[in-house]
């Protein structure tokens, strides 16, 4: 039996006119694909698979080979109506792939298909990223599934075009609530609780049989649903990690500035550990509510990690890196310990940072602390909507007479991370 080969999909062209092509194959080539599909959706595809094979491979033998991932094929018209037209109404934003779009399906688009808002994912054809990295999304959220990932609904490879279609998070991403305006301070049990659960979405990707490295480990790339649960996006920079003897994966360094792990910036060795490192990072953004990078800060803390590692295993100085905008209202035992994770992680020893199952391990268990303050707090926006340590002692000061409780409001500032 021939072996299924995929390097076409590496290629920049896909088929244009796939229903011709589709009336031009013989039902025997059709048996043989199914046959060829059950063979290879025995155990999970490597993207490493997918990209040193040769030959030639459609999108119709893609589905086809990804049987059982319920992932559906739609054409650029379907998703023009699904966006009403890619409608700037429906724009979400857009990160290194391109723009995002707010859309509806349903059965009647796609027979099979439950009614549901979706994110519909664009390639800007002058932007950084390209077929490569829209094949890695296929491949890798095609085949994986976990609560703490994000679902992969369908894609479109037509001409040129290259899309993706995924559930709709109604609460954006991770970086929306930290630092962006206008945005409510996130509470301390929320806080952790998110770290938590990308702890637990990086430790499933570290654990299978085939373990997966994220590679662009981010806030922005952490989405939220309704009630806070945390969704991994964005597989794009992911990578198949080593087997068997192999330390690490040699890459091209790919990544955002102020996540990447050194040795990785360094050599371009790439392990899970690089991943423990990014985590790191977030964790120290969710204690401090700083960016990983922020030129507007004075020229010592324009580095989060520089700036505010020294600090986290010292409890005297630890409640000055925490955020301002909560306002003394987390357990401080959570705190610190939740610090010296972020301390661990942060390691220029690769071999120094924990395993991510260990790191769910240590964080769960602060859910349960009872040190938090009980007291009644007076919360003040800051000027320029901006929480900063400065701005909040100054309204402490004058508001100290004060007793009413307000409700938490914050407002913060936001910049674009720089990628590599």
């Amino acid at each position: 039996m021939a072996k299924l080969s995929w390097s076409s999909l590496m290629m920049p062209g896909c088929y244009g006119s796939s229903r011709r092509v589709r009336e031009k194959k013989s039902n025997r080539k059709k048996k043989k694909n199914m046959m060829m599909a059950k063979q290879v959706s025995i155990q999970r595809l490597s993207f490493s698979e997918v990209s040193n094979s040769t030959g030639m491979l459609s999108p119709e033998e893609l589905s086809i080979s990804l049987v059982g991932s319920n992932l559906h094929l739609f054409t650029l018209a379907e998703l023009k109506t699904a966006t009403q037209g890619f409608s700037q109404s429906n724009f979400l934003g857009k990160g290194g792939f391109g723009p995002v779009f707010k859309g509806f399906v349903d059965d009647k688009l796609k027979p099979g298909l439950k009614p549901q808002t979706v994110a519909v994912k664009q390639l800007d054809l002058e932007g950084n990223q390209g077929h490569k990295e829209w094949l890695a999304e296929v491949i890798f959220l095609g085949q994986l599934r976990h609560q703490h990932l994000v679902k992969l609904i369908g894609y479109c490879c037509e001409d040129e075009h290259r899309l993706l279609v995924y559930e709709f998070l109604t609460r954006g991403s991770l970086e929306n609530h930290l630092f962006k305006r206008y945005s409510a301070s996130l509470p301390w049990i929320t806080r952790l609780k998110i770290a938590i659960g990308a702890a637990k979405g990086l430790a499933f990707l570290h654990d299978i049989e085939k373990p997966v490295i994220y590679r662009d480990f981010k806030a922005s790339n952490i989405l939220l649903d309704s009630d806070y649960k945390v969704k991994l996006s964005d597989f794009g920079l992911a990578k198949d990690g080593p087997l068997g003897d192999e330390t690490h994966v040699s890459t091209r360094v790919m990544g955002t500035q102020g996540y990447a792990a050194p040795e990785y910036i360094m050599t371009g060795h790439l392990t899970v550990k690089s991943d423990v490192y990014g985590f790191g990072v977030v964790l120290l953004e969710l204690l401090t509510g700083r960016r990983s990078v922020d030129k507007n800060r004075p020229s010592r803390q324009q580095n989060l990690v520089e700036w505010a590692r020294p600090s986290l295993n010292d409890s005297r100085k630890l409640s000055r890196l925490m955020d301002p905008c909560l306002d003394g209202q987390y357990s401080i035992q959570g705190a610190q310990k939740a610090a010296a994770v972020a301390y661990q992680c942060l390691s220029q020893n690769p071999k120094s940072r924990p395993h991510m199952s260990t790191i769910v391990q240590t964080l769960e268990p602060l859910l349960d602390l009872k040190d938090m303050p009980i007291a009644p707090f007076v919360y003040i926006a800051p000027a320029e909507n901006v929480c900063t340590e400065e701005s909040t002692k100054n309204e402490v000061k004058q508001n100290a007479s004060r007793h009413k409780v307000r409700s938490p409001k914050a407002v913060m500032e936001a910049r674009n991370p720089k990628e590599f």
